[in-house]
């Protein structure tokens, strides 16, 4: 009888605990904040199965602006652990639908560095007051207009522990002087991509080291601009532009991300 009751118990716990397996899940919030005059909508995305506070990343999108694939991104950060927040560098909803306009928003926003440094340390702020979050844990990745981003955002010394460039540009009018990069980088770039030029890879390596940085840089061989992108290909037929998805590239990327985090937070 006794050892009856046992099994019982025993099968009881596995049911509840299968019961609340199934019912953790990715939670996410969108979340209104303000910049000036200015409303922006970021995406924030985090597991409630994890208990206690753990790191943020935050999220900068593609020049097309904050779309469904900024968001994939912060979902996927989610399911490994971390608060992540998907901002919005160009607020009042603008999102593209064609380059000239993505060209456009993207002039408009970085037209004055200060708005732009202004912008991520709000969706920042946003991220580290949130219950979930860690506030002395943040990082931040990006892509293709977002990379610069975050690349910018470490050459101005934020209080960053790490950041992460997926093709972005890697040229800038903001030189890292040495001691002001408190963020290990890590850059993944494609070696065909004509928009960041084996002599902008090289002049970053340079600036990264006269800076005395802690980089990373990964060069894929034959890799285009927007590799991590499923939907790069699309736009490549659609409007004709150099782009490409490479699934090798994208997944060594994400999971050297992912690996890159877990020394940076949990070391």
């Amino acid at each position: 009888m006794y050892k009856q009751s046992i099994n019982l118990f025993t099968a009881l716990l596995v049911a509840v605990m299968s019961l609340n397996s199934a019912n953790a899940a990715v939670k996410t919030e969108t979340i209104e904040y303000q910049v000036g005059d200015t409303t922006f909508s970021g995406y924030l995305a985090y597991d409630d199965a994890i208990t206690g506070p753990r790191p943020g990343v935050l999220v900068v999108h593609e020049w097309w602006g904050h779309n469904d694939f900024a968001r994939q991104q912060a979902e996927r950060l989610a399911a490994a652990g971390y608060t992540a927040f998907a901002l919005d560098m160009y607020g009042d909803g603008k999102l593209a639908d064609h380059p000239d306009d993505a060209m456009s928003f993207m002039r408009e926003a970085t037209g004055d560095p200060a708005q732009i440094r202004q912008r991520f340390e709000k969706a920042m702020t946003v991220l580290q007051n949130h219950a979930t979050v860690d506030a002395g844990r943040i990082a931040a990745q990006g892509y293709c207009f977002g990379g610069a981003v975050v690349l910018n955002m470490a050459r101005l010394g934020l209080d960053l522990k790490g950041v992460v460039s997926y093709h972005g540009a890697l040229g800038s009018p903001i030189n890292a002087e040495p001691g002001t990069i408190h963020a290990r980088i890590q850059v993944y770039t494609g070696g065909a991509d004509p928009m960041v030029p084996a002599e902008q890879v090289a002049g970053f390596a340079q600036e990264m080291q006269n800076a005395a940085a802690d980089y990373v840089l990964v060069n894929f061989p034959g890799v285009l601009h927007s590799f991590t992108n499923p939907e790069a290909d699309t736009i490549a037929s659609r409007f004709g532009m150099p782009v490409g998805y490479d699934e090798a590239a994208a997944t060594r990327a994400w999971e050297g991300t992912l690996h890159f985090y877990r020394e940076i937070f949990h070391p």
